[in-house]
Formats: structure tokens, C-alpha cells, sequence
């Protein structure tokens, strides 16, 4: 979930009362949210550097507020203050406004067709006589980099702009070029560099270096440029400094490029519907014409207002509850969903806000309902089916198999479902297209490549770590592994596995056989091949020559037993024998 940090004053001097810590924790409750934390800049920067360097840090209180992430208009102070506003019936919900200018007069964002290959959207709007503070200049600048990291998704999906309209002049031109055309002075920076130089510049900054690779193994660089060549931005990367904007800034021009036309649109309505109430009119946005490769022309911001029906009995039966449809309608208004109750009480239709891109479906009204209508109000019933909850047949085998197992001397391990790649195969002899893993597309370490195929690898890297424990190692895990099928719907498929593994001077051959036996013991499978379980002498890469053998039950080969072939020992730096067992158990359910 977003974090939103609010200093305390702020927040209570724009809700126009004061709260206790404990009254505003109420209050977040009510709302939705939650009251992480209470601190302080000062305190942040001592616990992360140390008291020494907190040193002439604010100690202004920061209320830290946990935010659903779909609610992307809490995601700052003003929003947040509109949204519980609203909620106490303090205010009315405003209503969004598109002033559309005269002909030739409002601002024109031109898209070619360069940049289709790279970042093919973009969409714009004005803030027309905006009145910042250096409070209101700072949550603006913070709205921005928290959509970045959520709905934006670290710019990947979109990438946010913001231009002092009064140093340039329209029309915009969004275009893509090689990196070696694009020269403009970066934000902050002394001297222009060219695209390849700024790139190389911040390949070492803390923070924009995590956005580099989006574009920089492009052939063509998006740039947005004025009427007179100046530049705007590079998006995603960095704006131009010529537009910078700054506390004395009356007019901004905000543009969104990126790959998700839907996003874009979502994060400019976001943007200007939190900021326009600081404009000479509020809640009122100057709309921008926005015209693609095609000649086809488009107008944004789009601020549309939609309207739904939901019928009253749905929203009580989700619930739990038996409320009337105009107490429901008022519920849904304090949650910034305009409603009334239409015909004969049989529905309420609710109008939508641009505000609430979360909204999607009817559970999202109902949810919402619920909320306002207070989770701790909706009284306990007992259900009205009759059931009785009991385990997976095969989760209650694994236990039961778990305590007969530590009965028999062995330890429990628990290891982790992912692992490397030569674990599950260079390490056991095998080729890694032969053992059907499942690969992590994007593996963080060479650690936790693969989802492993087999328990053994795990045991033997605990038996590794703990070679200085008294011999003889006697450990056993059951947990699932992952194979491909090509027939599930997910392309894979989870099997329960059993693994033992003895481990001391002597291979121990006979210890891991008497296991064998006790578990079908267990299991109630008799040592014959008509009903019940055998062993075949055959060969497996991780084994002994000689000193393997096939376990057969139930008509199927269900794993293997044997002595580890001294390289698998050696790879995994073990020094001693060992003998290992794995077997499938479901089977047996």
C-alpha cells in the first residue's frame, strides 16, 4: 500500500479542526485508511543516518497514512482532505470543469509518427492561474512521483511533465530522435548536454538511474519540443530546466507521454483534479487539443463523469445489512459517489467522478457502501449453511506422515521452493532441459533461478551448513515441487514430494531403506508387486553406479533410492557419504 506523508498542522488547519493522535487514527479507520506511523523528519533521518546527521532537521510531526493503492486521489494532502471532507458531510463533492478555449487559442500538443516504436501516447492539459505556496509547489512535485511509482509503474506505463506555460510556446511537438539530435540543458543542470551524454551523466544518480533502461537501448530518444525548438523533456527520463516550474508559477502546462493510453489519461485527470482548486476559478482545467500522426485530433483532459445503477438489495445482501435505498444513496455520497434513488426505490444510480478511476464494477460501489456504512457496525450473524471445515486429504497425510517421521529419528527441514539452476541440475549430473523446471523470468539472484524439481538439492545445502553438527545428519522435508505440464491452465504443475537423506561415514544404504519401509508401513502398502510397493535396481545421475534402485507402487514409479555419487557429495562441499530417498506421496491419498 502507498504511504502519504502529511505534516500534522497542515493537515488539521486544512480539515479546519484538530485532532487528537487517537481521534484522527478513528477517523482513518472510518475512512479506509490506516495511521501508520507518527513521527518526524527529524526522527526518519535518525533512524536511517543517525542521530548525528538528524541534526537541524524539522521536527514538524508527519502523520505517515497508508493509502489503498487503486485510490490514486488520496495520494496527497489536498485529495485526502477532499475525500474526509466529504465523508463528514463538511463539504459538498465539487464538480470538475473543462473550459474549453476559443478557436486558435488553447494549446496544442503535436504526436508524429517517430514515436510509435517508442512511447506512441501522449495527452495534455492546462492549470490556468494557479496560486501555489511553497506547501501546496511540494505536494504537487510528491502527487507526481507517487503515481510514478504506482500506477505509472516506475514510468514504465507513463511518465508525468510539468512545464512553466508562460517560458514556452505552443504548438508542442512530441517526437522521437537519435540520441546524438536531442541537446537541451537537464533540470538542475548548469550546460546542455545531448541525449547520450545526459544518460551517461545520471547512470550513476540514486534516482533516475532506475529509469535509463526504458529507453536507452531505443534507436530513437521521445523528446517534446516548443514552437521555437526549445526542449520540454526527454520523457521518462528528465524535463528540460527551461521549463522549470516554481512557486511563482501562475501557469502549467502538464503533459503525460507513455505506452498505456488508458493510464495517461487516469494520471492526468489525477493530477488536475487535485491541483485545479488552487486555480483563479477551482476545480477548473484548461483542456489542451492533442492532435495524432493520423491528422486525427483529440481533447483532453477528458474529466468524464459516468453514471451507474445498483440496485439496493444487492448492496444489503453483499453487506449484511438491511439499510433503505435513500440511507445507501447518502452512504455512497460520503464516499465521493454522488447518489440517489430512482423509480420506485428499486435502484440508485450513482455518478462516478474522474476522481475515481478505482471504481470498475458494482462491488467496487459495495465496498464503498461498506465502508461509509462502518465495518464494525455490520452485525455478527451465524451463517445459514451448515458446514464442517476439514483439511486437504493430502495436507492431513503430510502431517501425520511428519510426526512419524521425527518418531523415527529424522529431523524436519524447510528449505526454499526456489533455487539455482545447477542445483537442480549441474550439481545431479543432469541437463537442466531435462528436469521440466519452471524458470523465473526476471530472477533477482542466481540463487532463486528456477522453482526446484526436486527436495534434495535443499537438504543437502542444510546438511552444508551444518557439517560441524555431531553425526550422523539424519534430515527430512515434505513439501511441494513444480514441473511444467503443458496441460494445466497455468503451464505448470505443483507434486508432493518425500525426501530423506542419512549422512555420516558411512553411506547408511540399509538406514535409508528401513525409512522406506516404515513409510509404506504407514501408508499400509505390503511388500509384493501384485498390491503394494518393490524396488528395481536401475541408475540415475545423482547416484552410485550399482547403488540406486526404482520404488514401485500403486503400479507406478514413484522415485528412487540410493548412495550419492561421491561428485554430487563433492559439489555440494559435503565430505561424507550420504544416501538419500524421494518419493511422490499423492499417490497414497
Amino acid at each position: 500500500m502507498p504511504t502519504v506523508s502529511v505534516k500534522r498542522d497542515l493537515l488539521f488547519q486544512a480539515l479546519g479542526r484538530t485532532y487528537t493522535d487517537e481521534e484522527f487514527n478513528e477517523l482513518c479507520f472510518e475512512f479506509g485508511l490506516e495511521l501508520d506511523e507518527i513521527t518526524s523528519e527529524k526522527d526518519i533521518i535518525s533512524k536511517e543516518k543517525g542521530e548525528e546527521k538528524a541534526k537541524g532537521a524539522s521536527d514538524t510531526v508527519l502523520y505517515k497514512i497508508d493509502v489503498p493503492a487503486n485510490r490514486y486521489d488520496l495520494l496527497c494532502l489536498e485529495g485526502l482532505v477532499r475525500g474526509l471532507q466529504v465523508f463528514k458531510e463538511r463539504i459538498n463533492l465539487p464538480r470538475y470543469e473543462k473550459i474549453i478555449p476559443a478557436q486558435g487559442e488553447g494549446q496544442r500538443l503535436i504526436i508524429t509518427e517517430e514515436t510509435v516504436q517508442v512511447r506512441p501516447h501522449a495527452v495534455a492539459a492546462v492549470l490556468r492561474n494557479i496560486n501555489f505556496t511553497k506547501e501546496r509547489y511540494d505536494s504537487f512535485i510528491d502527487l507526481q512521483e507517487k503515481l510514478h511509482q504506482n500506477i505509472c509503474r516506475r514510468r514504465a506505463l507513463v511518465a508525468i511533465g510539468t512545464h512553466d506555460l508562460d517560458t514556452i510556446s505552443g504548438p508542442f511537438t512530441f517526437t522521437a530522435k537519435a540520441p546524438s539530435e536531442i541537446k537541451f540543458k537537464p533540470l538542475n543542470q548548469s550546460q546542455e548536454y545531448t541525449a547520450s551524454q545526459i544518460m551517461d551523466l545520471y547512470r550513476t544518480d540514486s534516482h533516475l538511474r532506475h529509469y535509463l533502461h526504458l529507453i536507452e537501448n531505443k534507436p530513437l530518444y521521445p523528446v517534446i519540443y516548443d514552437s521555437n525548438g526549445v526542449v520540454l523533456s526527454m520523457p521518462p527520463i528528465i524535463n528540460g530546466d527551461h521549463t522549470k516550474i516554481s512557486v511563482n508559477t501562475r501557469n502549467v502546462f502538464v503533459e503525460c507521454t507513455g505506452t498505456d493510453i488508458t493510464k495517461a489519461k487516469t494520471v492526468l485527470d489525477i493530477i488536475v483534479t487535485m491541483f485545479s482548486e488552487y486555480c483563479e476559478k477551482p476545480f477548473s482545467v484548461e483542456a489542451a487539443e492533442v492532435v495524432y500522426p493520423n491528422g486525427k485530433t483529440h481533447i483532453y483532459p477528458e474529466l468524464a463523469y459516468r453514471k451507474e445503477k445498483v440496485k439496493p438489495e444487492l448492496i444489503n445482501k453483499k453487506i449484511g445489512i438491511s439499510e433503505t435505498p435513500s440511507s445507501l444513496a447518502k452512504l455512497l455520497t460520503r464516499m465521493c459517489l454522488k447518489s440517489h434513488v430512482t423509480g420506485n426505490g428499486n435502484n440508485i444510480e450513482i455518478e462516478i467522478p474522474p476522481t475515481r478511476a478505482d471504481i470498475i464494477h458494482a462491488c467496487d460501489i459495495v465496498e464503498d457502501a461498506a465502508i461509509a456504512y462502518g465495518y464494525n457496525n455490520i452485525q455478527m450473524t451465524i451463517p445459514k449453511t451448515y458446514t464442517i471445515a476439514n483439511q486437504l486429504p493430502l495436507n492431513k497425510l503430510t502431517e501425520l506422515l511428519r510426526l512419524d517421521l521425527a518418531a523415527a529419528g529424522f529431523t524436519e527441514a524447510l528449505t526454499f521452493a526456489l533455487c539455482s539452476q545447477e542445483d537442480i541440475a549441474d550439481k545431479l549430473g543432469m541437463d537442466i532441459s531435462a528436469t521440466k523446471a519452471v524458470r523465473i523470468a526476471n530472477p533477482k539472484t542466481a540463487e532463486f533461478q528456477v522453482a526446484r524439481t526436486t527436495l534434495l538439492p535443499g537438504l543437502l545445502k542444510t546438511i552444508a551448513a551444518n557439517r560441524k553438527m555431531p553425526l550422523p545428519l539424519k534430515l527430512f522435508e515434505i513439501s511441494d515441487i513444480v514441473l511444467k505440464d503443458p496441460n494445466t491452465d497455468v503451464g505448470a504443475r505443483n507434486y508432493r514430494h518425500f525426501c530423506a537423506v542419512y549422512y555420516n561415514k558411512s553411506p547408511g544404504f540399509e538406514i535409508i531403506h528401513g525409512l522406506l519401509d516404515r513409510v509404506m508401513q504407514l501408508l499400509e502398502v505390503p511388500p509384493n508387486e501384485e498390491n503394494g510397493y518393490t524396488i528395481k535396481a536401475t541408475e540415475g545421475s545423482a547416484f552410485f553406479p550399482g547403488r540406486c534402485a526404482e520404488i514401485f507402487a500403486k503400479g507406478q514409479s514413484i522415485g528412487k533410492l540410493g548412495v550419492l555419487h561421491p561428485d554430487v557429495i563433492t559439489k555440494f562441499e559435503l565430505t561424507m557419504p550420504c544416501s538419500a530417498l524421494e518419493i511422490n506421496i499423492e499417490p497414497f491419498v
